[in-house]
């Protein structure tokens, strides 16, 4: 089985400036891996840019991808992303992946962590992640996915449920800001199925406490049927 890939990305400079006028807040950091310095906050109009390359290089190999984080968030309503892109896709499909990237004039990195490998587009970071919290990306997975218009570019991205389990699995002791998920989950609340995501994240204490926040605050209905 294969992952439904959408042709039609734009790479018009205009469309992508109406797409993002106002959003746009670069900060410039050190990326700190001696290969590229990349903005850590590289604003959501050269994120879009990026993005459409990164769908046209995906596309011309032929190659099953998703948009997950912060671009699916974007792409299904909710607020802009300042950080990278990420594209899941299956571990067999990574070699080639890089290739394209490559051949679409990206620098290409290989990070010591074993569930994705990374590629910059000048001073933004593409995330290309093939086991996101110890689960492998499969085909099932991919064919989740929506296709669906992020700026000028047209891309399958991950359902909002998918996001937000994805993001609560990664909350620990060290990383445990709320307050963005807060805001995920307010401006996508009708797209997420509360009981898949408080299922699969039952085993996460801050997932769990993520999810009674959200209740007490009525951003979802008690889950389970009862609070």
């Amino acid at each position: 089985m294969c992952a439904v890939h959408v042709p039609g990305y734009l790479s018009n400079k205009a469309a992508v400036d109406r797409e993002t006028e106002g959003v746009n807040t670069p900060v410039k950091v050190p990326s700190g891996n001696g290969v590229v310095a990349a903005d850590r906050f590289c604003g959501m109009s050269a994120l879009l840019r990026t993005l459409t390359k990164v769908v046209s290089a995906l596309a011309d190999r032929g190659i099953a991808f998703a948009i997950g984080g912060g671009c699916a968030v974007y792409a299904r309503g909710g607020p802009a992303s300042d950080h990278d892109i990420d594209v899941f896709l299956k571990e067999s499909d990574v070699e080639r992946a890089s290739k394209g990237l490559l051949d679409h004039g990206f620098d290409t990195v290989q990070p010591p962590e074993n569930w994705l490998t990374k590629a910059y587009d000048g001073g933004v970071l593409v995330d290309m992640i093939f086991r996101p919290n110890f689960r492998s990306v499969t085909d099932e997975l991919l064919q989740t996915a929506e296709p669906l218009r992020i700026g000028p570019a047209r891309a399958p991205v991950l359902p909002a449920t998918e996001v937000l389990v994805d993001k609560l699995l990664v909350l620990s002791a060290h990383f445990c800001d709320l307050a963005p998920l807060l805001v995920i989950a307010r401006a996508l609340r009708e797209q997420i199925d509360w009981s898949a995501v408080a299922a699969r994240t039952a085993d996460s204490p801050y997932a769990r406490a993520f999810l009674a926040l959200v209740q007490e605050l009525s951003v979802c209905e008690p889950i389970g049927g009862e609070r």
